[in-house]
């Protein structure tokens, strides 16, 4: 089905490895539109509550395949294998992408994540790392600019001096620099990291209302931009108002007062509520 991804379903966490081993899976034009398409599929499938991605072989991502040589970031070269249409930055449209899910979504990094590598996994909820990975903003390097919009996503997760310091010297570094700076939350062996990205994903999938999670992913991710508490309360406001009706908080009040475990009833593939009038970000 894929060309350059696999895919597995565990319970009810749906597990993304990018698939080019032989080429510590560079980035290419058929990822981004796999990975964008992969996530509608996610977002549409109520079997599925969380996804994880990880890389297949000793990579997890290298960066952009370079198959253009010095004309690869020159979209407007005839024929350039990573172009979109308008120019727009592939990275960044996957970035973008994964920030609309509506499941969550855990970034197990298994090995090298460079350039590009890196950035993708920034609108991911939480990343974990094995203690092999490394991780590099490597743009000033080679010339470029940090994409995938990482000029919003990584100054709010690791504060403006370190995400600065990182792309001014565009150094690779290790999994324990990223923990020490919230880059990454846990560091695992090698063996583990899988298993316990599944672990995480379950605890999001269990006992919890699917609309819940996903409104709380939207809720929080776009007040990081919100210019003051009013937004927020406004937006938590209708939220609360949509779901204080609704079939899925009837159930968990009447599961706690009957000491039992909730069976929520709505699915996000239909019952979702439309926050848009309330959102300052899309």
């Amino acid at each position: 089905m894929y060309k350059e991804l696999l895919t597995s379903l565990h319970g009810n966490t749906f597990v993304i490895l990018l698939n080019r081993p032989e080429k510590l899976n560079a980035f290419t034009k058929t990822m981004q539109d796999e990975l964008i398409k992969i996530f509608d599929h996610t977002d549409q499938n109520d079997d599925i509550k969380s996804v994880v991605i990880s890389g297949e072989g000793r990579a997890f991502c290298a960066g952009a395949d370079l198959v253009e040589g010095p004309n690869t970031f020159n979209y407007s070269e005839e024929g350039n294998k990573l172009s979109n249409n308008d120019n727009r930055d592939g990275g960044g449209l996957v970035a973008l992408r994964i920030f609309r899910s509506k499941k969550p979504v855990i970034g197990a990094i298994n090995g090298d994540a460079v350039g590009v590598g890196a950035t993708m996994t920034l609108p991911m909820d939480i990343r974990i790392a094995s203690e092999s990975a490394r991780f590099g903003f490597v743009f000033s390097r080679r010339g470029a600019v940090p994409e995938a919009c990482s000029s919003w996503f990584l100054p709010r997760i690791v504060g403006i001096s370190k995400a600065l310091d990182w792309c001014y010297t565009g150094k690779v570094f290790n999994s324990q620099e990223a923990l020490q700076n919230g880059l990454v939350s846990e560091v695992l062996a090698n063996e583990n990291l899988i298993e316990r990205a599944l672990e995480i994903g379950s605890s999001y999938n269990s006992k919890t209302s699917a609309i819940s999670v996903s409104l709380a992913r939207q809720m929080m991710w776009n007040m990081l931009a919100a210019t003051h508490p009013e937004e927020a309360h406004i937006l938590d406001s209708m939220a609360m108002e949509k779901m204080g009706k609704s079939l899925d908080i009837k159930e968990g009040i009447a599961s706690f007062l009957e000491k039992r475990e909730p069976n929520f009833p709505m699915k996000v593939s239909r019952d979702l509520p439309d926050l848009t009038s309330a959102l300052k970000t899309r």
